[in-house]
């Protein structure tokens, strides 16, 4: 009787081959406890949502909040998100993480949450 099983395949890729697979084309293994804390994760992040949503709706501009969903929430690389809008890769991120100007670190939506989050007290769970 053969060992042939169906549900397992081995394959051996080099390096050149593994990269041109996305990291979300990538196989993942996790133990059962890291599977645990996984879920119970992502439950306190669903919990967190509604406070978080809030705050974006306050202090991010209109561009600003498109950028962050795109890639927060519908899992969108800066790239993509740069076609979609048709800005800049350069834009997006600086959409995401502001820029450095005269020495100083300005805008950014991950700042402005951050900022607003810390005065209103919303923190992770």
């Amino acid at each position: 009787m053969s060992k042939f099983n169906p549900d397992f395949w081995e394959v051996t890729l080099s390096q050149e081959s593994w990269r041109q697979f996305s990291g979300e084309d990538r196989l993942h293994y996790e133990e059962p406890g890291e599977r645990d804390q996984r879920h119970e994760r992502e439950e306190r992040a669903k919990a967190f949502m509604p406070a978080i949503r809030a705050v974006m709706d306050e202090v991010l501009t209109d561009r600003q909040h498109e950028v962050v969903c795109l890639y927060f929430f519908e899992n969108m690389n800066q790239r993509q998100i740069a076609e979609k809008l048709g800005i800049a890769q350069q834009s997006v991120s600086e959409h995401l993480y502001g820029k450095t100007r005269n020495g100083r670190a300005v805008g950014g939506a991950l700042r402005k949450l951050r900022k607003a989050c810390a005065r209103r007290g919303v923190r992770m769970p």
